[in-house]
């Protein structure tokens, strides 16, 4: 098939260091977003970054440290993009992130001189936040203005054939389900954001809803499913209950966690639940722990993509 014919099918998420120089840019990039640090002045949010870069970035290396040196987002990525381009013949696949390469305006260079003009989106966020898929969809139109005819896909939580793979991984992460709890752990978001209007808690707990039901379908039960939230930093209110929180009250008992808002590993998911709440949840008592993988690059997201740009 020809350019003229051919869309693109842009994947947006935030992205993650691939060392020490693009931790700084992440963080620094990150917390210069206005959806982030939501103050209406640009040289106090700038300078707020800085200060956070600079008691952040040692203590924050370290954590990337412990798990190879680099986020697992950037392989992961690479491989689904990949795939992606394998399996579908109208679309060319491209990956934009949002505080580490590949930027917005690399894409836009690649997609006017492949003379593409129809261009799908895709946030790589099951669940819509102005942190996450706003602040992506913005970053992508201040650069490509008006130039493509443009696709959004839609928070995508309810689709069947995601969450039918969610169920699975699930039940496929223990013998028994029904000795374990499982806990959907949900990146937080401060409380402030959420009262400005901000869906994103609404929408998690529907998802929760929603798996919780699926599993009942598929007749698999634990002792409890409940929903927590993970990341919390600095003073300011969050989202409840936290993860930890939500871990103290299980000592002695078994623990699966599913990454809700998750789509490909992450430091979050790689670095925080793997080794940091694991080390929280055994000074707790907290008898088995493990984490359910993120969807990644599996063969049945693929699918899934198929389905939502075929909507």
């Amino acid at each position: 098939m020809n350019n003229d014919n051919k869309k693109a099918l842009v994947l947006l998420n935030m992205g993650g260091p691939r060392d020490k120089d693009e931790l700084e840019m992440f963080l620094r990039n990150m917390f210069n977003d206005k959806n982030i640090i939501t103050v209406k002045s640009d040289i106090l949010r700038s300078f707020i970054a800085s200060m956070i870069v600079l008691t952040r970035k040692n203590s924050a290396w370290q954590n990337y440290e412990a798990i190879g040196g680099c986020s697992p987002l950037n392989k992961l990525t690479e491989d689904l993009v990949s795939k992606l381009n394998n399996e579908l013949e109208d679309y060319e696949v491209f990956q934009v992130m949002r505080y580490t390469p590949p930027f917005a305006p690399k894409c836009v260079q690649q997609l006017r001189q492949k003379g593409i003009k129809e261009v799908v989106l895709l946030p790589l966020y099951p669940q819509y936040s102005t942190t996450t898929t706003k602040s992506s969809l913005e970053d992508f139109f201040d650069i490509a203005k008006d130039e493509f005819s443009i696709k959004i896909i839609d928070p995508f939580y309810k689709n069947e054939k995601f969450n039918d793979k969610i169920t699975d991984d699930i039940i496929k992460s223990v013998e028994d389900t029904k000795a374990y709890n499982l806990i959907f752990s949900a990146h937080g978001l401060p409380q402030k954001i959420v009262d400005a209007g901000d869906p994103y808690e609404n929408q998690v707990n529907e998802h929760v809803i929603i798996l919780s039901e699926i599993l009942k379908q598929k007749k698999i039960e634990f002792e409890s499913i409940s929903l927590a939230y993970q990341s919390k930093v600095g003073p300011l209110k969050w989202l409840t209950p936290s993860l930890e929180d939500r871990l103290s009250e299980l000592k002695e008992k078994n623990v699966l966690i599913y990454p809700i808002a998750f789509i490909v590993d992450n430091s979050e998911t790689m670095f925080e639940l793997h080794i940091e709440y694991e080390e929280i949840a055994k000074e707790i008592g907290v008898k088995d722990y493990k984490v359910v993988s993120c969807v990644n690059d599996s063969d049945e997201f693929i699918e899934v993509i198929k389905d939502l740009i075929k909507g």
